[in-house]
């Protein structure tokens, strides 16, 4: 079995001082011929707060095809009471150019805003978390390819080696036996 040292210094060409913590994490991990995957989905779901899944939901919300629908519902609502009570009564609650409608609508991007920026900062620390780990993953895989290749250029070499010594045996008994197949002189 290697060593973090060995394994760093042969394959990553550095000393395991010299490393950064994942990239130690991974040589031990190769030293002890251990697993480094994990199902990080688990590690990411860890109970979230109520703040947090409020903003998934209004990120997720806010960014469907239902909001989008409902939005233009309400919009074409707005405008069409307003209409319709200006021709009826010949005045509106909110005459054009809809100024509370657009109070309304500011006020809503103002509070969505940021609670979708939240939501986004989550999803931009997960996919950090899974890039982390991805990473790590990758160059366990690649360090196990290089001992791999290495354990099959050492076979191949004691192959070569058997092989020589096999020929020379087998050159050392053709020649005897080409000696003793001469008549003597």
């Amino acid at each position: 079995m290697h060593k973090p040292d060995e394994i760093a210094t042969k394959l990553l060409g550095v000393p395991f001082e010299a490393l950064d913590e994942r990239a130690k994490k991974v040589a031990r991990h190769v030293a002890q011929r251990t697993h480094i995957a994990r199902d990080i989905a688990k590690d990411l779901a860890a109970s979230p707060t109520r703040g947090q899944r409020a903003a998934d939901a209004v990120a997720s919300f806010g960014g469907s095809w239902t909001f989008v629908g409902l939005f233009a519902a309400v919009m074409l609502g707005w405008v069409a009471m307003n209409a319709y009570l200006l021709m009826s009564r010949g005045t509106t609650f909110d005459p054009y150019p809809y100024i509370l409608l657009n109070l309304f609508l500011s006020m809503l991007a103002a509070i969505q805003a940021p609670i979708i920026l939240m939501s986004q900062n989550r999803q931009s620390d997960k996919d950090r978390i899974s890039a982390e780990h991805d990473y790590e993953v990758n160059l366990k895989a690649e360090l196990e390819i290089m001992l791999l290749h290495e354990k099959l250029d050492l076979l191949r070499e004691q192959q070569w080696n058997e092989l020589l010594q096999i020929q020379k045996e087998q050159l050392t008994l053709l020649a005897a036996m080409a000696r003793a197949s001469r008549p003597p002189p």
